[in-house]
């Protein structure tokens, strides 16, 4: 999928599928799937590292992903679209600085960056798209202000915040990202945000209305036992699957029927 195909799908309500990967192998098996658009989000501070918000992800722990990512891609022979996110706080940096990290992050092998965010993000994300970067945006639950809204809750309830969030979608369009990531508002919210933007909305936690959909890898796998918050999903119960290989092999080892001589070399 292309930057220049989101229109299309919009004006034909045909939905954008996008999963959160973070390495090679995901890479690869999403590359074989019809899966649309992978993102390597700064989740990855979380689901790969255990912290506890989004907020450590640094450069260099986005770079690293996006390249193994795109490496999986590259080798599959596969078109789908790359984004990566741009890590706390560099929105926000000296102009140069900025377009430092992102040229970090395209050069890595990403198509596509996206960024959390409204009101002082919007003249950095002008700047980017001018100088030819494609920009996702990304509304409503903001992981990076995680503190500054209290924890991760349901954001939009209220009028107020309601009308910021228009009011941003509608700064977002203007100054030319191609689409936003919609997280954790009211299924209504997410649909009348939907219909009031020429750009695709890609929603997590924002109901079905959206023209597209984001969940993570292990979310979408059924791995992550501790945290599933109302949104997710799992397709499957990898956790189950993968512990019981797991238990498998131990037993074979302990009883000593791996490796057999048909797996060992004479």
């Amino acid at each position: 999928m292309k930057i220049t195909d989101f229109p299309e799908r919009k004006a034909k309500s045909k939905p954008v599928s996008m999963v959160t990967v973070y390495d090679y192998t995901s890479g690869l098996l999403c590359a074989q799937t019809d899966i649309d658009v992978l993102l390597v989000g700064d989740s990855v501070a979380m689901t790969m590292h255990g912290h506890t918000s989004t907020v450590p992800a640094d450069l260099a722990m986005m770079v690293a992903p996006v390249k193994a990512v795109a490496k999986a891609l590259a080798d599959s022979q596969s078109s789908k679209l790359l984004v990566a996110d741009l890590p706390y706080l560099w929105a926000l940096d000296e102009r140069a600085n900025l377009f430092a990290a992102v040229r970090a992050l395209m050069q890595a092998g990403a198509h596509a960056i996206k960024i959390e965010g409204m009101g002082p993000v919007v003249e950095p994300i002008q700047w980017l798209i001018a100088a030819g970067v494609p920009v996702m945006g990304h509304l409503g639950l903001t992981p990076q202000s995680v503190h500054a809204l209290g924890g991760f809750k349901v954001q939009g309830r209220d009028p107020v915040i309601q009308k910021e969030l228009q009011r941003a979608i509608a700064s977002l369009e203007a100054a030319g990202a191609f689409a936003v990531v919609l997280e954790c508002i009211p299924q209504e919210l997410g649909k009348a945000l939907t219909l009031a933007t020429k750009m695709s909305t890609i929603g997590i936690g924002a109901g079905p209305d959206c023209d597209g959909q984001v969940l993570v890898w292990q979310d979408v796998l059924g791995l992550n036992t501790q945290f599933k918050p109302r949104f997710v999903r799992s397709f499957c119960e990898g956790g189950d699957l993968f512990r019981e290989a797991l238990s498998a092999y131990h037993q074979a080892v302990s009883e000593r029927s791996f490796p057999t001589s048909e797996e060992s070399y004479q």
